[in-house]
């Protein structure tokens, strides 16, 4: 019989409850079976909707897929457009789907921002004790992100429309451009896990993040033609990651078959994954 209180009032109740004794409870926990260990994807779904969850309680990080891309927009829109194209209508053409790739990629960064504040808080040491597969606490960072991504570029695609944008390969061809871009920044976002396990501090994520997106980024064909550019130049931007990704989004909404810049596209993202995933599992295994 056991005694339990209750209530603001503290009255009593009492439980008919008989405790087992101790080798009824070692009979029952020898004999049960265990429950059976969650497959790679089940275990990288769980910690993918987890990142979920996180915008779910603080959305102000949606902040960044969408009052970011807003902005990135109208201002090169606007601030270009009359220059160098002559007029916001005709650059916008050219611009959308460049400053698309552009602003995804530079929201990689925040996974590694997410990883390491997650190691700072203690809560990796927790993922590590438990039977599922290693990689998918990072994997699941990298799923609830493509979310992001993809709330990204649906809000940058609505604008530029709503300002002029027209996509002559039709809704396949955007979807195809989209789909390659996810595609290429779910793997570019390893590389920021790597400097989320590697460095102490979020601030040093986002700082090293920043010297290494905003070259690649704008030193790219993302607002002009390469070939305006001086010959040393050139060499580098049009073997630029940035620049494969952006050329074959910008054909693929046009209504071509970039069949280079997807090749390049699709190989520059399974050396992220094979090169930066691999350190990144040797960092976590070690941290």
């Amino acid at each position: 019989m056991t005694t339990v209180t209750t209530g603001k009032d503290a009255q009593t109740d009492t439980l008919d409850f008989v405790a087992p004794k101790a080798d009824e409870l070692a009979a029952l926990l020898v004999g049960g079976t265990r429950p059976p260990r969650p497959s790679a994807v089940s275990a990288s779904m769980t910690f993918g909707w987890r990142a979920m969850l996180k915008i779910k309680h603080v959305p102000e990080q949606l902040f960044d897929v969408t009052a970011f891309p807003i902005m990135m927009v109208l201002m090169y829109t606007y601030l270009f457009g009359g220059a160098l194209a002559g007029s916001v209508s005709a650059y916008i053409q050219f611009l959308l789907p460049g400053i698309l790739v552009m602003s995804v990629v530079m929201i990689t960064m925040y996974t590694g921002v997410s990883v390491n504040t997650d190691i700072e808080k203690g809560v990796f040491d927790r993922f590590r004790t438990l039977p599922i597969w290693r990689p998918a606490p990072m994997v699941g960072y990298l799923l609830g992100d493509v979310v992001r991504y993809l709330i990204a570029s649906a809000v940058m695609l609505t604008v530029g429309m709503i300002i002029g944008y027209r996509a002559d390969g039709g809704v396949a061809g955007v979807l195809l451009g989209v789909a390659l871009l996810l595609v290429f920044s779910f793997a570019f976002s390893w590389i920021w896990t790597m400097f989320g396990l590697m460095l102490r501090s979020e601030k040093s994520v986002m700082g090293v993040s920043m010297m290494v997106i905003f070259p690649l980024t704008f030193l790219s064909n993302v607002f002009v033609d390469p070939s305006t550019m001086p010959g040393w130049l050139q060499a580098f931007v049009n073997n630029s990651p940035v620049t494969h990704v952006a050329t074959a989004v910008r054909e693929l909404m046009a209504g071509n078959w970039p069949a280079a810049d997807i090749a390049w596209s699709l190989g520059w993202s399974a050396v992220f994954v094979v090169v930066f995933g691999a350190i990144t599992m040797r960092l976590y295994n070690r941290k």
